[in-house]
């Protein structure tokens, strides 16, 4: 594919785009998309798909940073915990683990139809549309800041609070749109966790379940340009690997900002605002597309 300056330019916009949209409740995959078709990027283009590869994987890799005190801490109490009451089974860093598999065993099964889905707007516009509804919905059930809540902490999770958001995580990877922070963070509310609680389990769900998908993407996307891989398709030139860098970096810096915000915001307001932006985001583009 030929690059030229004015895709550096794009490549900042589309790393501001993810970096906004990674680890709010909006769906990243869904409004990276989106901007790529508004700003003339095709979705099949196999440069592309690596560029979103690359960009995710740069804004994953703000929270192992923005984390690290926490995960030291967690690190240094296992694995008897916080409290002393926890086992190598139950401490929170191997129910992260326990909910990484229960999301990407069946993922790996569904990869066609994950596949699929990622090129079509339409289903993201319903996926957000629908995610808005239930985010709403258990938000308001479940959200009350007078509420008593089994689990306020992430120390505190149980092994089938972990198995259910784990399961739950699944359908943001098969219904692109969804919202991968939307589902954990919602089957966290209802499985009886607090906002900062489950907020904080997502994020730390994250970190190995993206950035797996990412390096395997990735590895299958470099393997491509030697004759195999199906997902995308390595820079050809050094113009298209300082393109992906730019994207890379943007997308870092703006999540590693979001992150800090997003968990001062749960801490003090609910999900409503998110809800009614993704149905009304997700409806108009819905409307776009059944028009085109």
């Amino acid at each position: 594919m030929e690059l030229n300056v004015n895709h550096y330019l794009l490549s900042v916009l589309l790393g501001i785009v993810e970096g906004l949209t990674e680890f709010l409740p909006v769906s990243s995959t869904a409004h990276l998309r989106i901007s790529e078709v508004l700003l003339g990027v095709s979705l099949s283009s196999g440069y592309w798909k690596m560029y979103s590869i690359v960009i995710q994987l740069g804004a994953i890799l703000c929270l192992p940073f923005y984390f690290r005190h926490r995960i030291a801490s967690l690190l240094a109490t296992f694995p008897r915990g916080r409290d002393g009451g926890r086992t190598i089974f139950t401490h929170p860093l191997t129910l992260t683990g326990v909910a990484f598999v229960c999301t990407a065993v069946p993922s790996l099964l569904l990869t066609k139809l994950i596949g699929e889905n990622l090129e079509s707007l339409r289903v993201m516009a319903a996926a957000l549309v629908l995610g808005g509804i239930v985010m709403w919905i258990v938000d308001a059930h479940y959200g009350s800041s007078a509420r008593s809540y089994r689990t306020t902490d992430m120390d505190q999770i149980s092994c089938g609070q972990a198995i259910w958001i784990g399961c739950c995580q699944v359908l943001s990877a098969a219904f692109p749109g969804t919202s991968r922070s939307m589902s954990t963070i919602a089957a966290g509310q209802i499985a009886g966790m607090s906002r900062p609680a489950a907020l904080e389990f997502s994020f730390f769900l994250s970190i190995p379940t993206m950035i797996a998908a990412t390096c395997w993407d990735m590895f299958k996307s470099l393997r491509h340009a030697h004759g195999g891989g199906e997902i995308g398709v390595a820079p050809q030139d050094l113009q298209g690997w300082i393109v992906l860098a730019i994207g890379f970096v943007v997308s870092f810096v703006v999540a590693y900002v979001v992150v800090a915000w997003f968990m001062h915001w749960v801490r003090t307001r609910g999900f409503a605002p998110f809800a009614v932006y993704r149905i009304v985001a997700g409806s108009a583009v819905l409307v776009w597309v059944l028009r085109q």
